[in-house]
């Protein structure tokens, strides 16, 4: 049993991202296919799909990497966890990497990123960070 299902999809897109595998299994949700969705939109990974199966469903996420074999998607990390919630305004919404990287919150209108947020002005639930 899983007690965090985002933590442990980044820790296995974390882990195969480290080995250079191709793709990553994990098992599906919403809320995972909406994290996977912000990934492709943002360049973090190539592409991903759903495969049914008599279960829950499998997402499986295809991994980038730079022409010299380099990884394109350098960090990712949870911050809100099930023991301690973070929620932020728009205001106060934290910048991953200074700018550079993204950082995903849970709002009211959905999953979106940390510049979403601000330009629609809602903040929400911090849920983690991409670089």
């Amino acid at each position: 049993m899983i007690t965090d299902p985002i933590s442990d999809m980044f820790a296995r897109i974390r882990n195969a991202n480290a080995k250079l595998h191709e793709k990553v299994d994990i098992p599906s949700s919403k809320m995972k296919m909406e994290i996977a969705k912000i990934l492709k939109e943002e360049g973090y990974i190539l592409n991903y799909k759903n495969i049914e199966d008599n279960k829950q469903g499998i997402l499986r996420v295809y991994l980038k990497y730079t022409l010299a074999g380099r990884q394109v998607l350098k960090g990712i990390k949870r911050v809100s966890k099930s023991s301690l919630r973070i929620y932020k305004g728009y205001e106060d919404m934290p910048k991953s990497v200074g700018g550079l990287g993204v950082t995903i919150v849970s709002t009211s209108k959905g999953l979106m990123t940390d510049a979403n947020a601000r330009k629609e002005k809602v903040g929400g639930e911090v849920v983690g960070l991409v670089w």
